[in-house]
C-alpha cells in the first residue's frame, strides 16, 4: 500500500491505558495520526496521570489531537471505516482495507452514533464472542490491514530494529 495514509478516530475514550495502547499500536503499525473526541480522556489524565511505557518510543512522532467532530477532520480522499458490532457490518476476515483509511472506533462503553455509521464507506467488525477493549480492537484491525497489505515488512532487519534491547534470540536453522 504505497502512498497509504492511515488515521484513527476515537469517540470519547475514557481510559488513559486504552489511549496509550492505541498510541503504541499506531506507532507499531505506521499510523499517521490519531484523533479523539469528548472530555472523558482529558479528565482521566488529570485525575490519574499515566504515561504508558513506550520504551521504544514508537509513537512519539504521531500526533494525538482532540477534536470536536471526527468527520470534520477526514480528508476527502480517505475512506471512513467504522469498527463496530453493528447489524449488517462486514466481518474483518473478508474485508479489503482501502489504501487511505480513517478508522473510527466507538467508546469503550458505548457505540458509534448512527449518523457517523451512515456516513461510513464501510462498517466492519472483528468476529469475537463479546467485545474486545479499545486497545485490543485497534491492534487487531491494524494487524489485519498489515497482513493483507501487498507491502512486505518481514525481515531480520525489522526484527533487529523492533525487538527489545535485551532480546538477541536467533532461530537455529
Amino acid at each position: 500500500m504505497e502512498g497509504a495514509t492511515v488515521s484513527i478516530g476515537l469517540i470519547n475514550p475514557k481510559s488513559p491505558d486504552n489511549v496509550g495502547s492505541v498510541m503504541r499500536a499506531a506507532g507499531n503499525f505506521r499510523v499517521d495520526s490519531v484523533f479523539y473526541t469528548g472530555q472523558r480522556y482529558p479528565r482521566a489524565i488529570q485525575r490519574k496521570p499515566r504515561s504508558v511505557d513506550m520504551s521504544r518510543k514508537v509513537s512519539q512522532n504521531i500526533p494525538l489531537s482532540k477534536v470536536s467532530c471526527l468527520l470534520k477532520n477526514i480528508p476527502d480522499d480517505m475512506k471512513i471505516v467504522c469498527v463496530e458490532f453493528a447489524e449488517n457490518a462486514m466481518a474483518i476476515t473478508t474485508y479489503q482495507h482501502p489504501e487511505k483509511a480513517f478508522y473510527i472506533f466507538g467508546p469503550e462503553d458505548g457505540s458509534i452514533s448512527q449518523d457517523i455509521i451512515d456516513k461510513a464507506d464501510a462498517v466492519i467488525y472483528v468476529p469475537t464472542v463479546g467485545c474486545m477493549n479499545l486497545g485490543a480492537s485497534v491492534n487487531v484491525v491494524l494487524y489485519d490491514r498489515t497482513a493483507k497489505s501487498s507491502l512486505r515488512y518481514e525481515s531480520n532487519e525489522l526484527i533487529r530494529q523492533s525487538r527489545d534491547i535485551n532480546n538477541r534470540l536467533k532461530v537455529a536453522r
